[in-house]
């Protein structure tokens, strides 16, 4: 596939008026690509006055209302489907992309097999970065983190923050699943579910491009400790239930080996570190990685549990 601005648009997701300048900014860098998009698509979810806003100060963008029920997934699908370009990307409201983003995410499309595929999502952090915080957690403010490929590789799974995908790819399987995403204080991964049934349903696969950079916001209430404890608990029971959703051959294989071969390492690292003199902050990285792991493991368990019970419950009933 010869690349052409005819090939694809950019679906960016919106709900909330304390997002403004940043929309602003992410608008701007969709437009001002080197590889100029066929379309601009803002999608509003259920704010009305918003949707007004959009419309009167952003001009040269479609601009649309989410058509299905408050939640990101809706609101993505409502911009996918709204396009007729072969390919469709996805931003966030927060994030700003380089330049090259749309050119350099497209690239691995001239493989007929790849279905997707996502870029490297880089912290702009509101404050200072916690001392605590090591590189392997980094997902857990919605950027790129150490255990992912350094090169353009395959991937089971990218981030619907900087994410393309084959648009007959992505209607066959009817878009992000509506009602299973983040919202409120649900945090279910949506993209990953998406990544996984796209791939199930055509055999195709994914591909993370890390040079196809875009940087992420991340506030000052998402850089502390109290909130990584609870997006590692929500994340634990996500996953869970996201799994009852997957066949049996696509379960948690990923997350296992990120719990059984990366974290580990980051410990050892930390602590040898701060063994070494190098830094209290080592130290604390190690620690922040272990409770990190026990809090997805209590949300995955109590989350685990929730389902036998009610198993448990419905069979009595039976």
């Amino acid at each position: 596939m010869s690349p052409d601005h005819r090939d694809v648009s950019v679906v960016i997701p919106t709900h909330t008026e304390r997002r403004w300048q940043s929309l602003v900014r992410t608008v701007r860098s969709a437009r001002t690509q080197r590889h100029t998009p066929a379309e601009v698509v803002v999608v509003v979810d259920h704010n009305p006055a918003l949707f007004r806003r959009i419309r009167r100060e952003l001009p040269g963008i479609t601009v649309l209302e989410n058509v299905y029920a408050r939640g990101a997934s809706g609101t993505r699908n409502t911009g996918a489907f709204h396009t007729g370009t072969p390919l469709i990307a996805f931003l966030d409201d927060d994030t700003v992309a380089s330049p090259d983003w749309l050119g350099r995410l497209m690239a691995p499309f001239a493989d007929p097999a790849v279905v997707g595929a996502g870029g490297g999502i880089l912290p702009a952090w509101s404050g200072e970065r916690p001392r605590w915080m090591p590189d392997e957690l980094l997902w857990t403010v919605g950027v790129s983190y150490t255990g992912m490929p350094t090169a353009t590789a395959p991937i089971r799974n990218v981030w619907s923050a900087s994410m393309m995908v084959r648009r007959d790819a992505f209607t066959a399987v009817g878009g992000f699943r509506t009602g299973f995403g983040k919202l409120g204080d649900r945090n279910r991964p949506e993209d990953t579910e998406l990544c996984l049934r796209m791939s199930a349903a055509g055999g195709g696969h994914w591909m993370y491009v890390p040079g196809a950079l875009i940087d992420h916001e991340v506030p000052t209430e998402r850089s502390t400790f109290r909130f990584l404890m609870r997006r590692c608990y929500a994340e634990g029971r996500g996953k869970v239930q996201m799994a009852r959703l997957l066949p049996r051959v696509q379960k948690l294989g990923v997350e296992r080996d990120y719990v059984r071969r990366i974290l580990p390492r980051a410990v050892v690292r930390g602590l040898v570190a701060a063994g070494n003199g190098r830094g209290a902050r080592h130290a604390l990285q190690a620690v922040t990685v272990v409770a990190a792991v026990a809090a997805a493991g209590v949300g995955g368990g109590l989350e685990t549990l929730a389902e036998l019970m009610h198993t448990d419950f419905g069979d009595n009933r039976s």
